[in-house]
Formats: C-alpha cells, sequence, structure tokens
C-alpha cells in the first residue's frame, strides 16, 4: 500500500498528508516553500499545519520571527494511532450501553465495499460462533487474502470452525480449516450465506462487494435447518 493511502487511511487528510511527506522529505521549513512545494494555496498549508501540530506529528522552531516547521519522526505515527485506541477504549463501555439500549430483534444491516465486507467478518469473530456456509466460490481469499489469513487466526483463537457445502467443481479448498461437502448440480454464483448464531451474512461478491445481515433467532434456526438438510445429503471430497 503507498504511503499517501496509509496517512489517509489513519485519518490524516490529503492536504495533511502532501504536508507531512514534505517536511519529511525536506527537513525545517517555512510555511512559504511548504506552499510551493506540496503545490497547495498558503491558506489550505496553515490549516494542515495547525491540524497537524495538534495531532502532534509537527513541530516548529521560531528563527527570530519566523516559524521553520519540521515533521516529528515517523514513529510519532504509532504513537498517534495508539492515542486514537485508547480514546475509543475510554468510552467504549458507554458506547456498547446506548449500542445495546436500542436493540431489537430482527434487525437487518447492510454493507457495501471491501471496508463493509471485512466489518461483516468481524461481526463473525465477535459473535465468536461456528459458521456454516453455503454457495462459497473461494472469493474472500481472492478478493482479500491478507484478511483472509487474519481471520483464519483470530477464528483459531476463538475455537471456531466452518462447515461448508458448496458445488463439486469448486477449487482450492482449505480441507485443513474447513469442512466441506458438496452437492451435485450447483451452479456457481456470487451469493454465499453464513448462518453464525442468531445471525444470517448473506455476500453478494460483485465487483463492489455488498452484504447483509439479518439479525433474528428463528430466521437463523430456519436457515440452519436448510443447511443441515443440505450437509445430511452432500457428498465427501475425495482425497
Amino acid at each position: 500500500m503507498q504511503v499517501e493511502a496509509v496517512l489517509e487511511k489513519i485519518g490524516l487528510s490529503p492536504n495533511e498528508t502532501k504536508v507531512y511527506l514534505t517536511l519529511t522529505d525536506n527537513g525545517s521549513l517555512k510555511a512559504g516553500v511548504i506552499s510551493k512545494l506540496a503545490k497547495l494555496d498558503r491558506s489550505s498549508v496553515y490549516n494542515a499545519l495547525k491540524l497537524l501540530l495538534e495531532k502532534g506529528l509537527v513541530s516548529y522552531a521560531l528563527i527570530g520571527e519566523v516559524k521553520w516547521f519540521q515533521a516529528v519522526g515517523p514513529r510519532r505515527l504509532l504513537e498517534y494511532v495508539q492515542e486514537q485506541e485508547d480514546d475509543v477504549r475510554s468510552v467504549l463501555p458507554d458506547l456498547l450501553e446506548r449500542h445495546g439500549r436500542k436493540r431489537v430483534e430482527g434487525q437487518v444491516r447492510l454493507f457495501k465495499g471491501i471496508k463493509g465486507i471485512k466489518s461483516i467478518f468481524l461481526d463473525m469473530i465477535r459473535t465468536g460462533e461456528d459458521n456454516y456456509v453455503f454457495g462459497s466460490e473461494g472469493q474472500f481469499s481472492e478478493r482479500m487474502p491478507e484478511f483472509a489469513l487474519q481471520f483464519k487466526r483470530m477464528k483459531k483463537e476463538k475455537g471456531m470452525k466452518t462447515v461448508m457445502v458448496c458445488r463439486k467443481d469448486r477449487r482450492e479448498l482449505d480441507i485443513a480449516a474447513t469442512s466441506h461437502k458438496y452437492l451435485p448440480g450447483i451452479s456457481e454464483s456470487p451469493a454465499v450465506t453464513n448462518i453464525y448464531g442468531d445471525k444470517i451474512a448473506i455476500l453478494i461478491w460483485t465487483d463492489e462487494p455488498e452484504g447483509v445481515i439479518i439479525e433474528n433467532a428463528a430466521a437463523a434456526r430456519a436457515y440452519k435447518s436448510y443447511f443441515d438438510f443440505m450437509w445430511k445429503h452432500g457428498k465427501a471430497f475425495s482425497k
């Protein structure tokens, strides 16, 4: 991943990123020089510097009446991210209490894009229940290979297992991590259904993937009964 993308991912704006990298590359600079090198107007530079100073990612020295700005060492970025995590942890109990206050049975949540799909898999980990899957074509490992490995580790730490029914011709089955059976006559599909705990997650692996979580105990039991029927009539893959 490019440096710019990572900095923006942790919360820096595009202008903050340009200013921070300009200082990182060139050392101490006056605001006017930063403006020229970063190709930003002075107002944008001063606003970005103000925000970077508040984040502790930039410092300055007064030489005469002129401010010379410089980037703080890159390891400060790790401290900045840690501080954000600590801030969230400090309010997490209150947020959880607020979130639970209005929870209702049968809620449906929609997700879009790779980040949305990642949220669904993290919900599986938080739930901690075994996952019963049908319709998978291996899209998760193909589209999100790094996170798929991370998910596998988290699943192992939680003692979770995956039980899967898929079509006979599906390739690259991870026999070691998942129990599989196949049913004949199933067509390839971008839709994958996951049943875990009282939830059903349906993932649609189109160009921009989408997903939905249905949280309803009765619906999850019904889906699980269909899965059990498919599993009972499924056939084992030859080794």
